[in-house]
């Protein structure tokens, strides 16, 4: 797929749960005054629907049923914020149910084909998007692609101290991790930017990823004046 006819500079962060993707595609997303688009979220917007409504987590036709049931819409006065079906509450989407079960819905293909087409959609006009497979999937010919690693027990106490939830959270990275390799192994894209985050802090990695992004960006414009 081919989209960069006719659309906005687009940044793609992968990486796992806890590398510190959110932090550091909201700050670019900021500073390049670019949405900001947290596909993690749709796919605990689609966990959090299935427990709501009784859906089984491996019924994959009723999640992606489910699925296309719900609003996505970016926020263009706040590009820190997805809208889902008109809120930007993330509070039960974060809950201990989804977290234990997020893994097990976007695993299934057709969830990941029904959310990656709307992810295309919304991210089409330019924007700053993280995931799992946003460089290698979702925008393939992405601008710029950052894959964030951490080692995991860094990963595992920083999503402990966002979630407040101490060891329960830490372990639950570890489960996701195992789960994720199995369902939807991670593999970076041949031309992403690797940024290993175990011994940085936020401010370092900004800094990197910033440098980088701007880096290819002037010369992706430098090439279309030159083709031109």
């Amino acid at each position: 797929m081919d989209t960069r006819r006719s659309r906005g500079p687009i940044i793609a962060i992968d990486g796992p749960a806890g590398a510190g993707k959110s932090t550091l595609a909201r700050r670019l997303a900021i500073a390049l005054d670019l949405p900001y688009i947290n596909t993690g979220l749709m796919y605990r917007a689609v966990t959090h629907r299935a427990l709501t409504e009784g859906i089984d987590v491996e019924d994959e036709d009723g999640l992606a049923v489910a699925a296309r049931s719900i609003g996505f819409a970016v926020q263009s006065d706040r590009p820190d914020q997805l809208a889902i079906d008109g809120s930007t509450s993330v509070d039960a989407l974060m809950s201990s149910p989804v977290e234990e079960r997020v893994s097990t819905v976007s695993r299934h293909p057709s969830v990941r084909m029904v959310l990656r087409d709307r992810q295309r959609q919304l991210g089409i006009g330019g924007s700053v998007m993280e995931g799992r497979d946003i460089g290698t999937v979702v925008f393939p010919d992405a601008d710029v692609k950052v894959f964030l690693v951490a080692a995991s027990g860094v990963r595992a106490d920083r999503r402990a101290r966002e979630d407040g939830r101490g060891l329960e959270a830490a372990q639950t990275v570890g489960v996701r991790d195992e789960i994720d390799s199995r369902t939807n192994p991670f593999v970076p894209a041949p031309d992403a930017f690797m940024i290993d985050a175990t011994n940085l802090t936020a401010d370092e990695v900004f800094d990197e990823a910033l440098e980088v992004v701007q880096s290819r960006l002037e010369r992706g414009i430098s090439s279309q004046r030159d083709s031109g």
